[in-house]
Protein backbone atom coordinates (compact mmCIF):
# COMPACT_ATOMS: atom_id res chain seq x y z
CA UNK A 1 0.00 0.00 0.00
CA UNK A 2 1.54 3.12 -0.81
CA UNK A 3 1.21 5.91 2.08
CA UNK A 4 2.11 9.08 -0.18
CA UNK A 5 -0.66 11.59 -0.15
CA UNK A 6 -1.83 12.32 -3.97
CA UNK A 7 -1.25 15.69 -5.00
CA UNK A 8 -4.37 17.56 -5.76
CA UNK A 9 -5.19 18.12 -9.29
CA UNK A 10 -3.46 21.12 -10.70
CA UNK A 11 -5.23 23.46 -13.18
CA UNK A 12 -2.95 26.49 -14.78
CA UNK A 13 -4.58 29.62 -15.80
CA UNK A 14 -3.08 32.33 -17.73
CA UNK A 15 -4.13 35.65 -16.60
CA UNK A 16 -3.10 39.01 -18.27
CA UNK A 17 -5.38 41.37 -16.71
CA UNK A 18 -7.62 41.43 -19.39
CA UNK A 19 -11.70 40.84 -18.65
CA UNK A 20 -11.49 37.18 -20.87
CA UNK A 21 -8.67 36.25 -18.16
CA UNK A 22 -10.34 37.37 -15.13
CA UNK A 23 -13.33 35.09 -16.59
CA UNK A 24 -11.10 31.97 -16.83
CA UNK A 25 -9.57 32.74 -13.55
CA UNK A 26 -12.96 32.68 -11.70
CA UNK A 27 -13.93 29.36 -14.28
CA UNK A 28 -10.66 27.63 -12.99
CA UNK A 29 -11.20 28.16 -9.40
CA UNK A 30 -14.94 26.67 -9.79
CA UNK A 31 -13.70 23.95 -11.28
CA UNK A 32 -11.06 23.32 -8.61
CA UNK A 33 -13.79 23.47 -6.52
CA UNK A 34 -15.32 20.62 -8.09
CA UNK A 35 -12.46 18.22 -8.03
CA UNK A 36 -11.12 19.42 -5.16
CA UNK A 37 -7.89 20.79 -7.38
CA UNK A 38 -5.54 23.61 -6.69
CA UNK A 39 -4.80 26.68 -9.35
CA UNK A 40 -1.69 28.30 -10.53
CA UNK A 41 -2.21 31.46 -11.83
CA UNK A 42 0.36 32.35 -14.24
CA UNK A 43 1.32 35.83 -15.53
CA UNK A 44 3.93 36.54 -17.94
CA UNK A 45 5.65 39.52 -19.08
CA UNK A 46 8.87 41.09 -20.80
CA UNK A 47 10.85 44.24 -20.31
CA UNK A 48 9.59 46.52 -22.07
CA UNK A 49 11.34 47.32 -25.69
CA UNK A 50 12.27 50.44 -27.43
CA UNK A 51 10.15 50.37 -31.32
CA UNK A 52 11.83 53.15 -33.25
CA UNK A 53 11.86 54.92 -29.99
CA UNK A 54 8.54 55.06 -28.99
CA UNK A 55 8.58 53.38 -25.70
CA UNK A 56 10.58 54.94 -23.41
CA UNK A 57 13.28 52.81 -21.56
CA UNK A 58 13.05 52.00 -18.59
CA UNK A 59 14.49 53.44 -15.47
CA UNK A 60 13.63 50.62 -13.26
CA UNK A 61 16.28 47.88 -12.55
CA UNK A 62 15.14 44.14 -13.44
CA UNK A 63 14.25 43.34 -9.98
CA UNK A 64 12.15 46.22 -9.76
CA UNK A 65 10.12 45.57 -12.67
CA UNK A 66 9.79 41.86 -11.40
CA UNK A 67 8.26 43.76 -8.53
CA UNK A 68 5.87 45.55 -10.27
CA UNK A 69 4.75 42.65 -12.74
CA UNK A 70 3.71 40.42 -9.62
CA UNK A 71 1.97 43.91 -8.12
CA UNK A 72 0.14 44.43 -11.54
CA UNK A 73 -0.72 40.23 -11.22
CA UNK A 74 -1.93 40.34 -7.72
CA UNK A 75 -3.94 42.67 -8.64
CA UNK A 76 -5.47 41.08 -11.53
CA UNK A 77 -7.03 38.41 -9.19
CA UNK A 78 -7.90 40.48 -6.81
CA UNK A 79 -10.21 42.29 -9.17
CA UNK A 80 -11.27 38.52 -10.52
CA UNK A 81 -11.83 36.63 -7.04
CA UNK A 82 -12.30 39.88 -4.61
CA UNK A 83 -9.17 40.36 -2.09
CA UNK A 84 -7.82 36.93 -0.52
CA UNK A 85 -7.36 35.93 2.29
CA UNK A 86 -10.53 33.24 2.56
CA UNK A 87 -10.04 31.86 -1.17
CA UNK A 88 -12.31 28.86 -1.58
CA UNK A 89 -9.20 27.00 -3.25
CA UNK A 90 -4.97 26.65 -3.07
CA UNK A 91 -4.02 29.32 -5.40
CA UNK A 92 -0.23 30.04 -6.55
CA UNK A 93 0.81 32.73 -8.06
CA UNK A 94 3.52 32.61 -11.07
CA UNK A 95 5.03 36.09 -12.51
CA UNK A 96 7.29 34.92 -15.05
CA UNK A 97 9.54 36.62 -17.80
CA UNK A 98 9.15 35.33 -21.21
CA UNK A 99 6.22 34.91 -24.12
CA UNK A 100 2.67 34.12 -22.41
CA UNK A 101 2.70 31.41 -24.87
CA UNK A 102 6.04 29.88 -23.61
CA UNK A 103 5.41 30.83 -19.85
CA UNK A 104 1.79 28.58 -19.74
CA UNK A 105 2.58 25.95 -21.85
CA UNK A 106 5.95 25.49 -19.47
CA UNK A 107 3.23 26.03 -16.34
CA UNK A 108 1.22 23.38 -17.56
CA UNK A 109 3.66 19.98 -18.31
CA UNK A 110 1.77 17.74 -15.51
CA UNK A 111 -1.14 19.98 -14.91
CA UNK A 112 -4.66 18.66 -15.33
CA UNK A 113 -6.01 21.47 -16.75
CA UNK A 114 -5.16 24.78 -18.67
CA UNK A 115 -7.55 28.01 -19.16
CA UNK A 116 -7.19 30.75 -20.81
CA UNK A 117 -9.06 33.54 -22.33
CA UNK A 118 -10.11 33.72 -25.52
CA UNK A 119 -8.20 37.08 -26.25
CA UNK A 120 -5.94 38.88 -24.09
CA UNK A 121 -4.34 42.69 -23.96
CA UNK A 122 -2.81 41.91 -27.49
CA UNK A 123 -3.71 44.14 -30.79
CA UNK A 124 -6.06 41.99 -32.55
CA UNK A 125 -9.40 42.53 -29.95
CA UNK A 126 -11.66 41.03 -33.02
CA UNK A 127 -10.12 37.87 -32.87
CA UNK A 128 -12.41 34.96 -31.86
CA UNK A 129 -9.38 33.65 -30.44
CA UNK A 130 -5.99 35.14 -29.50
CA UNK A 131 -2.19 34.15 -30.66
CA UNK A 132 -1.48 32.77 -27.22
CA UNK A 133 -4.47 30.84 -26.74
CA UNK A 134 -4.31 29.55 -30.19
CA UNK A 135 -0.88 28.26 -29.40
CA UNK A 136 -1.66 26.65 -26.32
CA UNK A 137 -4.61 25.12 -28.11
CA UNK A 138 -2.23 23.58 -30.40
CA UNK A 139 0.81 22.61 -28.25
CA UNK A 140 -0.38 22.09 -24.41
CA UNK A 141 0.69 18.47 -22.92
CA UNK A 142 -2.79 18.65 -21.07
CA UNK A 143 -6.57 19.46 -22.27
CA UNK A 144 -7.36 23.18 -22.66
CA UNK A 145 -10.04 24.90 -21.88
CA UNK A 146 -10.93 28.30 -23.48
CA UNK A 147 -13.14 31.39 -21.43
CA UNK A 148 -14.82 33.20 -23.40
CA UNK A 149 -15.04 36.80 -21.63
CA UNK A 150 -17.87 39.07 -22.07
CA UNK A 151 -16.40 42.11 -21.35
CA UNK A 152 -19.08 42.58 -18.56
CA UNK A 153 -17.03 40.48 -16.00
CA UNK A 154 -17.96 37.24 -16.68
Amino acid sequence: MNNEATPPPRIVVGIDGSEPSKAALRWAVNQAKLVGGAVDAVFAWDYPTPWHGLVPPTEKEPGDYEEHMRKVLDHAIDEALGPGPGRPVALRTISAHGHPATVLLDAAAGAELLVVGNRGLGEFREALLGSVGMHCVQHAPCPVVVIRGSGHGT
